[in-house]
């Protein structure tokens, strides 16, 4: 089954981030796991292949934070096989977005040459959903001032990005 968890809490989150795609993958049969844990910046660790098999105790020890996101998805574009395109994706400028997204993005091949021309962003996998973080990451950029972000902006700047 796929999934997403996410968890914001006052202790480390990489235990439950763990537990609860353990329990969403028991019925999927080769699901592309990932963690990301945050402590004023990103630790992340994926891979494809079931859960229980991407993570071992060094890979938690890696993942301090009390707060993160994982996800765990049959792909349904690009590659299953790919560490790359195992999600979450993270995308550094302008403020560090990670994304994790369960769906299907049906024009993401002009989505990406938009990105390009428009923002010289280079898409690196086949995946859709980099496509998505990397469109969220320029409308964010487009409607901050000074590099600053309002809980609405970011908000409105989403629901846009799912639209597109």
């Amino acid at each position: 089954m796929c999934g997403i968890v996410g968890i914001v809490a006052r202790s480390p989150v990489n235990q439950p981030l763990y537990d609860g795609l353990l329990l969403r993958s028991t019925a999927a049969r080769t699901p592309r796991a990932s963690s990301r844990a945050r402590r004023n910046s990103f630790h992340m660790h994926k891979a494809p292949g079931m859960v229980r098999d991407v993570f071992r105790t060094r890979n938690m020890r890696s993942l301090p934070g009390n707060m993160g996101i994982a996800h765990c998805r049959y792909p349904t574009a690009g590659s299953a096989f790919s560490s790359a395109e195992a999600q979450p994706f993270y995308v550094n400028s302008p403020f560090g977005i990670v994304l994790g997204h369960n769906g299907n993005l049906t024009n993401s091949d002009q989505l990406k040459e938009e990105m390009f021309r428009t923002d010289l962003r280079h898409i690196n996998t086949g995946s859709d959903s980099e496509v998505l973080v990397n469109v969220l990451a320029h409308e964010l950029e487009k409607a901050s001032v000074k590099l600053r972000l309002e809980p609405q902006t970011i908000s409105r700047r989403s629901r846009m990005c799912t639209a597109a």
